[in-house]
């Protein structure tokens, strides 16, 4: 069964982007004065929600608020979250945010075969434009034909709509295709739209259930930074996952 399209979502999956989210909602915090500083802790049971204005409309819910308050805080949530882009957009611009090991590489290698290439998040389309410009150039949208974003679709992730709607822009079917994802809420998305699914972990996810993914690696690798225990663990060929081995573990999953 051909192979026609590989399907990225973006954050903690094309790049490690969580502690720059983290960072932009605390500077967006302080200088609107809501008194929030979100810890590491605070944000990894944050991320079981999905999109940031949920996010911030989760947090509310949780404080101890009379109704106009909340009602109040509620109101503000799209000016807080366009404070938290802004300056999600400046560090991303500023290079502190690269690309995971192997992405670039594996882009290349697929869009050489003719393999086509997708995004499919539920982050805004500035935090995608932002990140792509950064990393890839002029050429990010040479190389994905097309993106899709969160404010596209009416259920986000863990509802399968994001990578319907690539698929359908794609004009690919899901078992000619394969998805990237780096949590259990992506893993969910993907498999529900019908994808085979490679998953890499951050330490945001790590301890997510996986179990439904065709393919899970600490990261992609590359030449200079191999994957330990490879070949010889999930991978046969090389320390690093290739576009050609990537074909032929989905073949050999769906025969």
């Amino acid at each position: 069964m051909r192979l026609d399209a590989l399907i990225f979502d973006v954050d903690g999956t094309l790049a490690d982007t969580e502690e720059a989210h983290r960072t932009a909602f605390n500077l967006a915090f302080e200088q609107l004065g809501t008194g929030w500083k979100w810890s590491r802790t605070d944000y990894l049971r944050l991320l079981s929600t999905t999109g940031g204005k949920e996010r911030i409309a989760r947090h509310i819910a949780s404080l101890d608020l009379t109704d106009g308050e909340r009602a109040e805080l509620i109101a503000r949530i799209p000016q807080m979250h366009a404070a938290k882009t802004r300056f999600y957009s400046a560090v991303v611009r500023d290079g502190a945010v690269p690309l995971r090991p192997g992405i670039a590489r594996l882009l290349d290698e697929a869009a050489t075969t003719g393999c086509r290439l997708a995004i499919a998040s539920t982050t805004t389309a500035v935090n995608i434009d932002a990140l792509l410009h950064a990393t890839l150039g002029t050429r990010a949208l040479e190389l994905f034909g097309v993106i899709a974003c969160g404010d596209q679709v009416a259920a986000k992730k863990p509802a399968p709509d994001i990578y319907l709607l690539a698929l359908q822009h794609l004009g690919v079917r899901a078992d000619h295709a394969i998805a990237f994802e780096d949590s259990a809420n992506g893993l969910r998305a993907a498999t529900a739209a019908g994808l085979w699914t490679v998953v890499t972990p951050t330490f945001w996810t790590e301890d997510h259930n996986f179990d439904d993914a065709g393919l899970v690696l600490p990261q992609l690798g590359d030449p200079q930074t191999p994957l330990a225990g490879e070949p010889g663990g999930r991978l046969r060929e090389c320390a690093w996952l290739s576009f050609a081995e990537l074909s032929s573990l989905r073949e050999e999953a769906l025969s």
